[in-house]
């Protein structure tokens, strides 16, 4: 049974992305914990910015926090799942940027699965704000799941490079 090198390439692509935001995750929320918030305090960075030291034990911005409080596990769980059906269509795909999107998408997700095993919340630092109204504290890994989100659907206006590359020469040849 051959493999297909496309496939393959796309695999190392996928594989390489969600490292590389899964490191980035895992060096700043070690950074935070062991060395910026001893002992945890609010540091402004900017008039909008600050690094606010909290545990998130919800989904995103804290939902259900009560349903998965006591669950933990259940919740990385469904989110695990959810990250193996990432990395299926992220190598799957035909897009190189889908590919990217996915990872990173996946990597954010695993980043804070892990976090959510290790210690049964989400550990969040980054705290943007408007004078006293606050986005919900986030992290590196929930930054890699917004942007792998944005890249994804900013591609999706664009069409794969084979079908534009099979276009112009259909259409080269048709001018002759």
């Amino acid at each position: 049974m051959r493999t297909d090198p496309k496939l393959v390439r796309r695999g190392i692509l996928a594989s390489g992305v969600l490292a590389a935001a899964l490191a980035v995750d895992f060096v700043t929320k070690w950074l935070i914990l062991n060395l910026v918030m001893v002992p945890p305090r609010t540091i402004e960075i900017a008039p909008f910015f600050n690094l606010t030291l909290g545990f998130n034990t919800g989904v995103s911005f804290g939902l259900f926090r009560e349903l998965f409080l006591d669950r933990p596990l259940v919740l990385a769980g469904i989110k695990m799942v959810i990250v193996v059906g990432l990395l299926v269509w992220a190598v799957r795909t035909t897009k190189s940027s889908e590919a990217i999107s996915l990872s990173l998408i996946a990597g954010g997700a695993t980043g804070n699965v892990l976090d959510r095993m290790r210690q049964g919340a989400v550990t969040d630092f980054l705290d943007f704000h408007v004078g006293s109204w606050h986005w919900p504290t986030f992290n590196m890994a929930d930054a890699m799941i917004t942007i792998g989100v944005v890249l994804l659907i900013t591609a999706s206006f664009w069409p794969a490079r084979s079908t534009v590359s099979a276009q112009q020469r259909t259409g080269s040849r048709g001018r002759s």
